[in-house]
């Protein structure tokens, strides 16, 4: 006899729609301050009201969404200066990462850190923007492993610097960035040097350029669904 499929237990059910949603909402698919109903998402996800509730009640305790009473909640919309002062968090944290990194990577994360390099080059000569953002969040993840410093790492991993990004990017600026591979490299032979005060201070002005180059100055037109 066939082998009866296996019914999902409440925790795989409900670790699929909190990481579904949230990985949904860092894609930056879904504009800033877009209303999402309990109704909607329980169909997106396939589980329960309950169980779609308590993913909400997390990413809203995390700062992803914002709850409205009995009307479902709203994607995150940052002000001018919540933005500034995550991404200015974001240049402190990721910064001291890159110097414990300089500090702690083994050599095969070494290696690991040389090869995407080498692939954002190629991305960048394809002029392959989709390959080229994906290595970018690939090195960052890399360094970041790479520093051996768990406490940082969990405290950059709160930080909504990614939604940030996504609400504030110049959508008619060139991508990726001109300077953005030069400034990975600098930080990339700081690694490799074993330099943590050239690391940290490459990041910071890497970090720094990018917010830079985000549109800080303005007031975001936001898409309301």
């Amino acid at each position: 006899m066939p082998a009866t499929p296996a019914i999902p237990s409440a925790a795989t059910r409900y670790s699929h729609a909190y990481d579904g949603l949230r990985s949904l909402l860092l894609s930056g698919s879904i504009p800033p301050d877009t209303r999402l109903t309990e109704a909607d998402l329980t169909r997106m996800f396939d589980v329960s009201r309950s169980t779609m509730r308590t993913a909400l009640a997390r990413l809203t305790h995390e700062g992803y969404v914002t709850g409205e009473v009995n009307r479902g909640v709203r994607t995150r919309s940052f002000s001018v200066e919540e933005a500034a002062d995550i991404l200015e968090a974001r240049e402190i944290l990721e910064s001291a990462l890159a110097g414990k990194a300089a500090e702690q990577a083994t050599a095969e994360e070494v290696e690991d850190l040389s090869r995407t390099i080498q692939d954002m080059e190629e991305a960048q000569t394809r002029g392959d923007q989709g390959a080229y953002s994906g290595c970018n969040q690939r090195f960052h993840q890399q360094l970041k492993q790479s520093s051996h410093q768990g406490t940082l790492a969990r405290a950059y991993d709160t930080l909504l610097y990614p939604l940030v990004m996504r609400q504030y990017r110049n959508l008619s600026a060139r991508h990726p960035r001109s300077g953005s591979l030069e400034e990975h490299k600098a930080v990339f032979l700081a690694v490799v040097t074993h330099n943590p005060a050239a690391a940290a201070a490459a990041m910071r002005h890497h970090v720094g350029s990018a917010r830079r180059a985000l549109l800080l100055d303005k007031t975001p037109t936001s898409s309301v669904s």
